[in-house]
């Protein structure tokens, strides 16, 4: 028999009452067949920093490095910033483990009707680069507590990062309609996204046989409302990946029921996938407690 060990984070909030329910989910689906899913709880999140100072302890990588994958629930509490918890838990696991996948596909289901009007059948995958882009950790603030103080935030956009993300996207694409749409911004932002535009395209005619469209950001988030029928692949980087994950979800009737996997493809490292979890409100500012009873979802 076929053993897998999982990592399990319930961590916070509605991931509590979720998990449970999930993982029956999942040992239903397994039933008489050769698999056998070992869980391994883990206490880590929200909870765990009130009580240490930190969202998980400092060999917890290394625990979960000896297990075959992940299965998060939530993470966020009102007592503590979404600094502490997303860049305390989220984000190391998504980087130690090149999680540079979030593979977030998007379909309507039966007796859950579209927030849009006539209720179009929506069968969208976004595949979103999940470790460089945007939200890099490259950056700081100058002169603070001065009227000239300033906040940096470098964006990385690395040749190696695009290509293997747009070859993933290739794969996605090909197993389905063959069509492909990058997210750009390319008129507005003139560095890193014009070198996105240029190594796509590369590693698409490369592959061959991709019907490749380049559309700006805020066309597609557009045509994502009016015309989602018309979309099949999207390709997008981490911010345009995000922004467009949960626009597209939330046309299908709410982001709580579009799942979420942080894959690393080579299986060199455990991945991570997501049960459905509702969506998150927004956070005021860093530090100060954040609203009440909101999920956590990752971003």
């Amino acid at each position: 028999m076929n053993a897998h060990v999982i990592t399990v984070l319930a961590g916070d909030g509605i991931g509590l009452e979720v998990m449970p329910v999930a993982i029956e989910v999942l040992e239903a689906a397994v039933e008489g067949r050769d698999v056998r899913l070992e869980w391994r709880e883990q206490p880590w999140g929200s909870d765990y920093y009130r009580e240490h100072g930190r969202m998980m302890p400092v060999d917890a990588i290394q625990t979960m490095a000896a297990t075959d994958a992940i299965f998060l629930g939530a993470v966020g509490h009102p007592e503590v910033s979404d600094v502490e918890t997303l860049w305390g838990m989220l984000i190391p696991i998504r980087r130690e483990f090149d999680q540079y996948v979030n593979l977030r596909p998007v379909r309507s289901f039966s007796g859950v009707r579209s927030s849009l009007a006539g209720d179009p059948e929506i069968d969208v995958v976004i595949v979103r680069e999940n470790v460089e882009g945007e939200y890099s950790a490259v950056g700081g603030r100058s002169y603070q507590g001065t009227p000239f103080e300033a906040a940096h935030q470098q964006s990385i956009f690395t040749r190696h990062g695009i290509e293997r993300i747009t070859r993933f996207a290739v794969e996605v694409a090909q197993g389905r309609s063959g069509r492909l749409v990058s997210a750009t911004k390319s008129n507005g932002i003139i560095h890193t996204m014009p070198f996105w535009d240029e190594v796509v395209a590369e590693v698409v005619e490369q592959a061959g046989g991709i019907q490749l469209e380049s559309v700006l950001i805020d066309a597609l988030a557009a045509r994502a409302v009016r015309s989602p029928q018309s979309i099949d692949v999207i390709v997008a980087s981490n911010l345009f990946g995000d922004i467009l994950s949960d626009l597209v979800a939330g046309a299908v009737g709410s982001i709580g029921i579009a799942p979420s996997a942080n894959l690393n493809p080579e299986r060199e490292h455990p991945s991570m996938f997501e049960p459905c979890t509702a969506p998150r409100r927004t956070s005021p500012a860093v530090g100060s407690p954040t609203p009440s009873g909101r999920s956590g979802r990752a971003p």
